[in-house]
């Protein structure tokens, strides 16, 4: 049987020019610490596509046009009693206007004991 660890991995995307920014935030906020170091994290880079609705105030691009962005998706370890301080301490980072942050569970396996 699986068993969920005390841990759970945060996945942000953002834009190329903002990258450094979000990891350390996410950083001194408490996520990608282990044992024995910090500040931990894996990004890789890819295409964002979106485009504004009305009334939207994009960081990038104009309402009602297709737009294109260079992101950074980036992933890292968070312990679950640091996660509300690591979510906060991203959104008011992050340069969008709706911040996409996904949180999956870690399970006891993936640790060596």
């Amino acid at each position: 049987m699986l068993e969920e660890s005390e841990f759970v991995t945060i996945v942000v995307t953002v834009p190329e020019t903002h990258a450094d920014l979000i990891r350390d935030v996410m950083g001194k906020a408490g996520a990608g610490e282990t044992e024995h170091y910090s500040h931990c994290s894996f990004s890789v880079k890819g295409i964002g596509r979106f485009t504004a609705k009305r009334g939207a105030q994009p960081f990038l691009g104009k309402e009602g046009i297709p737009e294109t962005v260079n992101e950074e998706r980036i992933e890292t370890i968070c312990a679950r009693v640091r996660l509300e301080q690591v979510i906060a301490a991203i959104k008011k980072a992050h340069p969008y206007q709706e911040t996409v942050i996904d949180i999956y569970p870690v399970y006891a396996l993936g640790r060596k004991q």
